[in-house]
């Protein structure tokens, strides 16, 4: 009977350490409610029966779902992955949407400016005015190019500062690895330290996606993203951050020795949500917005060179814009070079490419992997030609050798006036057409378009003779039949006959000399802003940027609902663990009462057979 109270004594004790430990843990991040089971000490056989000999602790059990807590670890990298994703997403769209900082308000104004010089083309203030509203918008790509860049170093900045945090976080694991091995050799489980290192995965999962390999002797392996290993039993590998291959100064991902970059196996977490946002919306916005500044400067200067400025000249370039990026791979042997250049504009994509070489013949892909065919033999003669881009290799390459060409990443930054004098505005036309006061027919000419702005003869006199109504001599060369669109062509200009003309009617097209008033060109530079440029020749300036705040604004509405969705996980899966695992106040307090009430009844147990064994001593003493 003393035996059997002690056993009851000692198992209350237990259970009343335990409730106080569950109640001392409510508010501990991780924990897991703990529960004693009790079990029947083996039964002693008296004749022919069996009599009970107490209770013992069979287990301190944690209460504990594997399923639940693989749901909140994976629910949680969901969560951190598009919440990290959304809030550098939500930044983006931001500074594209802002009055002060789009562009949008400034492409407005320049082309207002630029209408405003077609009403006034003698004007040197509303010239002048023009040109300060050019280098506003010079200024604005800048800015927002400078933002991206910012966006960038951050991006870089955090990924580093996760990698260490992953780091000390699995370097933990492994240490909590060895001493579980070690408490659990006794046959129980530390539940405590099980506790801990389930936060510990957590946590992780928060920085990356993981994946868990549980083993015999209650150690676990971590794996982070597509497999690659951070922890095994009590050993931890050390990831670490390194400079891209073809750009330094951009952090990429890598384990190992030497180091081999992993960046594209790893996803989920605050970590894969970096890495999202600068592949999935960063690198495409800098580089849309660098297309729509190509797009601009190539247009606007096509359209000023075949203007006059007020001096007589002809135009020159509007806008200096630098050359596509030829990044070379840190690996490669060979001596090759690559240099970049916009060949069709309206080819141009946003993409970037890596230009690579087999040992026998060059390829170009996309940076999605997306193979791109080529014309051309790549010498300065016959470059390679792909996606509007003209490609000249020099040197010598080897196998496996490779570069990174980024045709509008730089181009926003790079955008600059290259003019500052407002007399160098070409507004005027470079040539004029008149008809001869004893034209006998009804033809007229209208106003000459440039063909050709770069042929040295465009602005030589030119006179047009007809021979008959339907064929005519240029400063009279060969005879030339009259096309049904009335259309006529020489020295980079071309005219449209109206109305019929008769025999000896000339027309003369010349240089319009004093044409300071001529607002011909100017037009023709206002309408650039809705002429289609890109695409094709289908998208315009204004309209590439719009597209690049849709794509933004398109990313930042798919990142939130993710967010909303995964957050909603989250939230149903910590219930439900909390249901199983969470402490319960009312459940310990009542526990408390019946373990307390359960140690009394044990210690009454004792003092009952204390008192009978001390009667049973005084009855022999008696003797």
């Amino acid at each position: 009977m003393l035996s059997t109270g002690i056993s009851g004594l000692l198992s209350s004790q237990i259970a009343l350490n335990t409730t106080s430990h569950n109640i001392a843990n409510v508010n501990t991040d991780g924990y897991s409610r703990q529960r004693v089971n009790f079990v029947a000490r083996n039964p002693l056989q008296t004749g022919p029966f069996y009599v009970g000999q107490g209770a013992t602790v069979g287990s301190v059990q944690r209460l504990y779902d594997q399923y639940l807590t693989d749901q909140v670890r994976n629910a949680t990298s969901g969560q951190s992955r598009y919440g990290t994703f959304g809030d550098l997403a939500n930044r983006v769209d931001n500074l594209l949407a802002d009055k002060n900082a789009g562009l949008q308000p400034a492409l407005d104004a320049f082309y207002g400016a630029v209408q405003d010089l077609a009403d006034f083309p003698a004007d040197t203030p509303t010239r002048q005015a023009l040109l300060g509203q050019a280098n506003a918008l010079a200024s604005r790509f800048h800015g927002l190019a400078a933002q991206f860049d910012q966006l960038d170093q951050e991006t870089s900045k955090r990924i580093g500062a996760a990698v260490d945090e992953i780091n000390g976080i699995g370097q933990a694991i492994a240490r909590l690895n060895d001493q579980i091995q070690a408490a659990s050799s006794t046959g129980a489980a530390p539940n405590d330290l099980l506790d801990r290192r389930d936060a510990l995965v957590k946590q992780l999962a928060g920085d990356v996606g993981v994946s868990l390999v549980p083993q015999d002797d209650n150690t676990i392996n971590v794996f982070v993203g597509n497999g690659q290993p951070l922890v095994l039993g009590n050993q931890a590998s050390t990831l670490r951050t390194i400079g891209d291959a073809y750009d330094p100064t951009r952090a990429e991902i890598a384990a190992g020795t030497p180091p081999v970059p992993i960046s594209g196996q790893l996803s989920g977490g605050m970590l894969g949500g970096l890495l999202d946002f600068r592949a999935q919306l960063l690198d495409p916005a800098r580089n849309q917005l660098g297309r729509t500044a190509t797009a601009l400067a190539t247009a606007f200067n096509a359209q000023h060179r075949a203007g006059l400025d007020a001096n007589g000249r002809l135009g020159g370039d509007f806008f200096s814009l630098g050359a596509p990026s030829v990044l070379r791979n840190s690996g490669n042997a060979g001596s090759a070079s690559v240099a970049a250049a916009v060949a069709d504009v309206s080819r141009l994509t946003a993409s970037d490419y890596v230009l690579s070489y087999d040992g026998s013949a060059w390829s170009l892909k996309r940076s999605d992997g997306t193979a791109v065919a080529m014309t051309g033999s790549g010498t300065a003669a016959d470059p390679f030609v792909a996606d509007g881009l003209s490609l000249v290799v020099g040197g010598s390459a080897n196998a496996g050798d490779s570069f990174a060409i980024q045709p509008t990443r730089g181009a926003a930054a790079s955008l600059r006036v290259a003019i500052d004098d407002p007399d160098a505005i070409a507004a005027a036309v470079p040539v004029r057409a008149a008809a001869a006061a004893g034209n006998a027919g009804s033809a007229t000419l209208g106003a000459p378009s440039i063909t050709d702005a770069g042929d040295p003869n465009l602005l030589t006199t030119a006179t047009i003779t007809f021979v008959s109504a339907t064929t005519y001599q240029i400063n009279g060369g060969a005879v030339q039949t009259l096309p049904a669109s009335g259309t006529i062509g020489a020295n980079g200009w071309s005219v449209t006959l109206n109305g019929a003309p008769a025999a000896g009617d000339t027309f003369t097209i010349s240089a319009n000399t004093g044409g300071i008033g001529d607002n011909g060109n100017a037009l023709a530079l206002g309408r650039l802003a809705d002429t289609g440029v890109l695409d094709g020749g289908n998208t315009s300036v204004g309209a590439a940027y719009g597209q690049l705040v849709a794509q933004v604004g398109s990313t930042v509405a798919q990142v939130k609902t993710g967010l909303a969705a995964q957050t909603g996980l989250l939230n149903q899966a910590q219930q439900a663990q909390s249901n199983v695992s969470g402490v319960n106040l009312d459940e310990e307090a009542s526990n408390l009462v019946r373990y307390q009430q359960s140690y009394q009844a044990s210690a009454r147990v004792i003092a009952v057979a204390d008192t009978l064994f001390q009667t049973l001593l005084g009855a022999v003493g008696g003797r």
